[in-house]
Formats: structure tokens, sequence, C-alpha cells
């Protein structure tokens, strides 16, 4: 990634006071190549049908809720942890395309790859002869 080209950057402006201070902020990765960048971002006892993930306008939105399981034949007495709560919000460059966004979610670890918006190329134009 040049010193100059800002392909994303965290939003705190978007994650509004209350459900910043209720939620857990999940560490991430970002990595960049030629065709775009990749998020990897750890969400430890979270699970495909309790994770969301948003693209509004240039804003891009991870939730997500993890289940903590408690033993069968055990009673939970205290929880400091319980049911942890993620949110993660980005600002997206218009350098990527938000509308071609692939997750992928594996052992608690979201992967998200987000393609570069493709460039118009140039292409020739064949001149017609009028009769």
């Amino acid at each position: 990634m040049s010193e100059e080209t800002q392909v994303a950057t965290r939003d705190p402006q978007n994650v509004s006071a209350r459900s910043t201070a209720a939620a857990l902020i999940p560490p991430v990765d970002i990595v960049e190549d030629e065709t775009g960048i990749t998020i990897t971002a750890d969400l430890p006892g979270a699970s495909k049908d309790r994770l969301e993930i948003k693209m509004e306008g240039e804003h891009l939105l991870i939730e997500a809720e993890a289940a903590v399981a408690v033993p069968e034949g055990l009673q939970l007495l205290h929880a400091e942890i319980g049911e942890p709560r993620y949110r993660r919000a980005f600002r997206l460059s218009r350098e990527l395309d938000g509308s071609k966004i692939e997750a992928s979610l594996k052992d608690g670890v979201l992967t998200l790859c987000i393609p570069r918006t493709e460039q118009p190329q140039p292409r020739r134009i064949e001149v017609q002869v009028a009769p």
C-alpha cells in the first residue's frame, strides 16, 4: 500500500456511543494487492447466523454475536464475558467496489475480499466509411 493511497479507514463516527460501549472491537488485518484488499477479523465464537455485514454507501459495518456454550452438566455461576457482541466500521475508498465484497467465516475468523473498482479499458473505435 503506498503512503498516499488510503484504501480503508476505521470510521469511529459511524459507530454509536451506545453500541461501542456494549460491543467489542475485533482486531483486524488488512492486506492489499493489485486486485483489491482483504480484511481478516477475529470474531471468536461468532457463527454465520449471528453475523451481519452491511455496506451502506461507502461505509462497511461488521456486527456479530458470539455464543459461549456452557458444557452439559455444568451451571454458569458468574460470567464476565457472557455472549460478546462485536462491532467494527470502516469507510472504504472509492477505489474499492463495495458491491462485489465476498465474505467467508471459518473457526471464528471472518475474511472479506474487496476488489478494486474496474477502470474503463482503452478500446479501439472502428470508423465506418459512409457509402
